[in-house]
């Protein structure tokens, strides 16, 4: 009785609209995200702290937007996650809780980590160039640390994805592949320092970026196919 009641509360709920909420969700995500990646581009001058910290005192206001985007798309990976867990349940409720938590767990370490780059704008001013190096460095190294979660998290929801049926196959097995994209760069950067140095240096995290801008994409354009979608709910009667 109890799982018949669960089952008509999600049946009644639109999947379409969750799907596109979930999808402008994942937008939001991507934007603040590829943002906070632009300020990066614009002020840190990779082997120059001096540069760096000049262009850090020179553009603060834009450098501490960076820091609040940050922070705006980590907010929003959580409310992505818990969008997609409601949508993903009914095919494997187990395995969309190991999704959930596996992104949760990067959230506390990748926020406490801005607390680096904060310190690196106080040193900034004052031009302690080599305490700048240092926290900025801490920094890097943090947000890679988080990258181990960001890469375990979409392997089961590329797993889900593909188990669904009211998803495209080939959207989860990119999510899949996709996983492996922060992980290798994580084990490029502890254990071979310099060789994660461009892109193309590892190609799994171009098929991470492509993956997750995708899924993004076809939740706002296309959502989901909703008949698949309640026989999967029904079948968990």
């Amino acid at each position: 009785m109890a799982s018949d009641m669960r089952n008509s509360e999600l049946i009644g709920a639109s999947p379409l609209v969750h799907a596109r909420v979930a999808g402008l969700v994942g937008v939001v995500t991507l934007a603040t995200g590829s943002f906070t990646g632009f300020v990066g581009s614009r002020l840190l001058v990779r082997g120059d702290v001096v540069a760096t910290s000049s262009n850090i005192v020179a553009s603060e206001c834009l450098f501490r937007l960076g820091l609040v985007s940050s922070l705006i798309m980590m907010i929003a990976s959580m409310f992505y996650a818990l969008l997609l867990y409601r949508l993903l349940r009914p095919v494997n409720k187990s395995h969309a809780m190991i999704m959930v938590a596996l992104l949760f767990a990067s959230v506390p370490i990748y926020m406490l980590n801005q607390v680096n780059q904060f310190a690196a704008l106080l040193l900034a001013s004052d031009q302690l160039y080599a305490q700048v190096q240092l926290f900025l460095e801490l920094h890097r190294l943090g947000n890679l640390i988080a990258g181990i979660f960001f890469g375990l998290w979409l392997f089961p929801l590329g797993f889900l994805v593909f188990k669904s049926g009211f998803f495209p196959r080939v959207l989860g097995i990119l999510l899949m592949i996709g996983s492996l994209g922060y992980l290798v760069l994580f084990v490029q950067a502890f254990l071979f320092p310099g060789s994660e140095g461009t892109l193309w240096t590892n190609p799994f995290l171009v098929v991470t970026h492509v993956s997750e801008l995708s899924m993004m994409l076809w939740l706002l354009i296309r959502g989901v196919n909703v008949d698949q979608w309640k026989q999967r709910v029904l079948g968990t009667a």
